[in-house]
């Protein structure tokens, strides 16, 4: 069973009766917005193999579209703690957001001339000192599009492109009707997909052209073949539900496929070239921030600007045979298919415990540092994902691929020295990608823009989208305009040296909440940090004592 398009609630069908052209989809051609079509019977378009050295001008690439409702699928669950007590059978303390009671109705009132207004609102905090020892201002930032109030945000369109034969990518989009806007790309962290980014189509889709995509291998990007099959004796003996590459013979198409770094890195680049069509703005979260620092890395000329979210700073376990063929020469097997026997058997246990919905559930508690978050259609689309056949095999390859060409910080210098323009993004509470990672890119990139968000953990975009998409906008705002637009937090001149530190607060499902935000200055040390942050001890005990 594959999961297709989603509507009210996830809809399957089944591979053997149905294939793409099947479907009622929608064609997307180099016009900027789509329009309800009925294409059963026609192919999907088929890209060129071969490597395009400029942007093409004028397309007429079929691609396979749907639309997609304002809600998706829902299990039921309301925040993280309620999926919890309901399915892993007992309840552990939230550490909620703080919240205040308060109207979703504000009145709008500009401040300054921050990026089209997109600051509303504002106060000096009572009693609140940054590092520096200077009064916390709070902003009152725009919320997420609320179905309530008549605003359910930009249309999201589910859309296929068939990149070679038998490798078919899955991404999702909105705004195409923005067709002088800046184009942004979203790349999902590993074990999701586009729908990880739905808060960011929805939002700024109402003022960008936004692509989400699915890595191959991951999310609806799956194959919709099997790369490997059993054969009919092999598939009576093991009986199990995860059969596909897991045969020992491998389909012509799948004879080089291993779902790695550098061919993640080769899937955006054609998808900008032949999907998008122009240079983008690429915004990438835990792998996806590799990935996309990678793809800016070995082609600047495709990239407006890269924004990390808690990006990973390493990916694969096994040597590049590029970089260590001798090193590499020692493992018999680098994530192709068919996999080895010892690699099924291995797989076969290691995927049932990480399938299980109460190991889902509690990844997704240990990477949302606020458990009042909504985790619902995130939890049910990543155990739908599990279901697909070849879901097993494929997490097996990514697992044993080998890593990319260029390290994490190999990649952070190319970007450099191709004056690359970089934002940092990263949740605090992050259990994985500690803030030593960010800091440590700041390290390297003084200029570049660092706002450490708290509370918030691994996927800051989804827990605190309001947030994200406000900083993301001004970032834009800012590259766009040539520095005329200053970029969020930044009122004073000598925040950019010194950093600074906001409170933002913005109003959701009627109550308003508030999440902390730091920009780290040019003038960025550790020591200086340590230092600021005892003097603010110091400053704290003083006015408490007062």
């Amino acid at each position: 069973m594959y999961l297709c398009a989603v509507k009210e609630k996830p809809v399957f069908f089944d591979l053997k009766q149905y294939t793409i052209s099947d479907m009622e989809i929608l064609s997307c051609h180099s016009a900027p917005c789509c329009k309800l079509v009925n294409l059963r019977g026609t192919s999907v378009h088929k890209s060129s193999g071969s490597s395009q050295a400029k942007l093409p001008g004028s397309r007429n690439n079929r691609i396979l579209c749907a639309r997609i409702g304002s809600k998706l699928g829902s299990s039921g669950y309301s925040n993280l703690d309620d999926f919890c007590t309901k399915n892993l059978g007992r309840h552990e303390g939230s550490r909620s957001l703080t919240a205040f009671k308060g109207s979703a109705n504000v009145n709008s009132k500009a401040l300054s001339e921050s990026y089209n207004g997109y600051v509303i609102d504002g106060k000096e905090g009572v009693g609140d000192i940054s590092e520096r020892g200077d009064l916390i201002t709070q902003i009152l930032i725009p919320g997420l599009p609320d179905d309530s109030n008549d605003d359910s945000g930009a249309q999201i369109s589910s859309c296929f492109w068939e990149w070679k034969p038998k490798l078919t990518v899955h991404y999702e989009k909105s705004g195409c009707e923005n067709v002088n806007s800046p184009p942004v790309l979203f790349l999902p962290g590993f074990g999701v997909g586009s729908f990880h980014y739905e808060k960011q189509l929805k939002d700024l889709g109402r003022d960008f052209r936004v692509w989400a995509v699915d890595f191959l291998g991951q999310g609806m990007s799956l194959p919709f073949e099997d790369p490997a099959p059993q054969s009919k004796k092999e598939l009576d003996s093991e009986r199990n539900d995860f059969s596909w590459g897991f045969g020992d013979e491998t389909e012509p198409w799948a004879n080089e496929l291993v779902y790695s770094i550098d061919l993640w890195q080769d899937q955006v680049r054609y998808f900008i070239e032949q999907v998008i069509g122009e240079p983008v703005y690429i915004v990438g979260n835990s792998l996806g921030g590799f990935v996309a620092l990678y793809f800016a890395a070995c082609n600047p000329q495709l990239v407006k600007g890269v924004t990390l979210l808690n990006a990973t700073p390493f990916w694969g376990f096994l040597p590049n045979p590029s970089r260590s063929p001798s090193l590499a020469r020692i493992f018999p097997w680098a994530g192709t298919f068919p996999l080895p026997a010892f690699v099924r058997k291995l797989t076969e246990f290691v995927w049932q415990k990480i399938s299980d919905p109460r190991s889902i559930g509690e990844v997704l508690k240990q990477v949302y540092a606020d458990h009042s978050t909504k985790v619902d259609k995130v939890f049910s689309r990543i155990l739908e994902t599990t279901q697909h056949p070849a879901a097993a095999a494929s997490f097996a390859s990514i697992m044993f691929a080998p890593q990319g060409q260029l390290s994490f910080s190999e990649a952070l210098s190319r970007c450099q020295m191709s004056n690359v323009p970089i934002c940092l993004m990263y949740g605090k509470e992050d259990p994985w990608v500690k803030p030593v990672w960010g800091l440590q890119v700041k390290r390297q990139l003084l200029e570049a823009p660092y706002y450490e968000i708290s509370p918030a953990g691994h996927c800051p975009h989804d827990e605190v989208p309001e947030v994200v998409n406000y900083l993301l906008r001004g970032w834009i705002g800012n590259l766009e305009s040539k520095g005329s637009v200053t970029l969020p937090l930044l009122d004073d001149p000598e925040n950019i040296q010194y950093g600074t530190t906001k409170d933002l607060e913005f109003v959701r499902e009627g109550s308003k909440k508030s999440v902390r935000v730091h920009f780290y200055g040019s003038r960025f040390s550790l020591w200086n940090r340590i230092r600021s942050y005892v003097k603010s001890r110091f400053e704290a005990l003083e006015i408490n004592s007062r």
